[in-house]
């Protein structure tokens, strides 16, 4: 079996032992559930395929199945729009697999750094394969970390979460986001497994924190779009920030993401505070 079959294998009985049978609408046949989940029957039942044929695609077995098999499996495993496009890339269904393009080192072209410092009192952060922070603004600098000063190999965010003790201090609720980056960094490799730099970050990460290894095995995966982070900076205090997600066009590899604080909320005076400081810093200073 492959590394890509064993993915697929794994992603799928994980995801069918997620899976409530009542609220899956399948009735109750009396016998007693050894294993919480789904029963292999019960989800070719659902998506409407022999018992036999999933079972060699949950065994990652050299089948390719229909678009319209896929879809129903999703539905049957209820995924979400990030666990489709998972199973999607695992399967091989992707319309241009990354895993054939040559993997040349990224670059931030310099228009995107003009529009990182034309962001203003606004952190943001530009992210490209596995989480690797490509470019940051000094907002995005002075409210995280400065990525620049660290060694060019552990410029990555989900690295810095988990290996760096500033991080753990910073996020009030650091277990959800650390939990997060996991399960992007998933979604992440399962569209390249092959790329020698991912499964080098995956291998230092599960040797060096539990909780990484802990988190990587349950295999959830998760499309970060927006959302929130809780932090307890140590210069400005307790402070939320919502981000929004961005996506390049002609770059799928990389996602710009923009911070901010609600108007008027005392993470939006916390926020402007920072900017303040930053500005008569000479690290707020600094160009790229």
């Amino acid at each position: 079996m492959t590394g890509t079959n064993r993915e697929l294998a794994d992603f799928l009985r994980r995801a069918r032992s997620q899976v409530d049978p009542a609220r899956a609408g399948l009735p109750s046949d009396g016998r007693v559930r050894r294993v919480p989940g789904l029963r292999r029957e019960e989800v070719a039942f659902l998506a409407g395929v022999s018992t036999d044929y999933y079972a060699r695609l949950e065994q990652g077995r050299r089948i390719t199945p229909s678009p319209s098999v896929v879809e129903a499996v999703g539905r049957a495993l209820g995924l979400d729009d990030a666990g489709r496009a998972h199973l999607h890339d695992l399967i091989g269904m992707t319309a241009a697999p990354v895993r054939h393009r040559a993997r040349g080192v990224q670059r931030v072209r310099p228009g995107l750094y003009q529009l990182l410092d034309a962001l203003d009192g606004e952190p943001a952060l530009v992210l490209g394969r596995r989480t690797d922070v490509l470019a940051a603004n000094a907002m995005a600098k002075a409210l995280f970390t400065d990525f620049d000063r660290l060694p060019p190999r552990q410029r990555n965010y989900a690295r810095w979460m988990f290996l760096d003790d500033g991080a753990r201090s910073l996020f009030v609720d650091w277990d959800v986001q650390a939990r997060a980056a996991v399960e992007s960094l998933r979604l992440d490799a399962g569209r390249d497994p092959d790329d020698q730099a991912t499964v080098a970050l995956i291998t230092d990460l599960r040797e060096h924190s539990r909780e990484f290894a802990h988190w990587w095995e349950q295999h959830r995966v998760h499309q970060r779009t927006h959302g929130s982070k809780r932090l307890r900076h140590p210069l400005v205090g307790e402070l939320t920030v919502e981000y929004e997600t961005l996506s390049l066009p002609g770059d799928p590899d990389t996602t710009l993401f923009v911070y901010t604080a609600e108007p008027g909320s005392s993470s939006k005076r916390a926020l402007d505070l920072l900017a303040s400081w930053n500005a008569e810093t000479p690290a707020g200073r600094r160009g790229h």
